[in-house]
């Protein structure tokens, strides 16, 4: 018999662990490119004269940062609701 068969809570959660699996990746490699911006943003405002304004990100990234976080967030929120489902079986 098929694993489905014989145990569907193991195959909702293998679904759902192959669903966290992006959000957790993404999420992490989001706020590593969020905080090496960062990093850059403050070299620059440090090495800027006194009387120059304020270096700060630019709207694009900005935007690309909160997508990913949202479907990062998404996707580890799909793999919960799984898990979940899961033991209701």
């Amino acid at each position: 018999m098929s694993l489905i068969h014989h145990s569907p809570g193991i195959a909702i959660n293998l679904c759902a662990l192959l669903a966290a699996g992006p959000g957790i990746w993404l999420l992490h490699t989001t706020r590593s490119r969020e905080q090496r911006e960062l990093a850059h943003l403050h070299h620059l405002t440090e090495q800027a004269p006194i009387d120059e304004p304020m270096h700060l990100m630019d709207v694009p990234t900005l935007r690309m940062i909160r997508m990913s976080y949202r479907f990062g967030t998404a996707c580890l929120a799909f793999a919960l609701l799984l898990s979940w489902m899961s033991t209701k079986l």
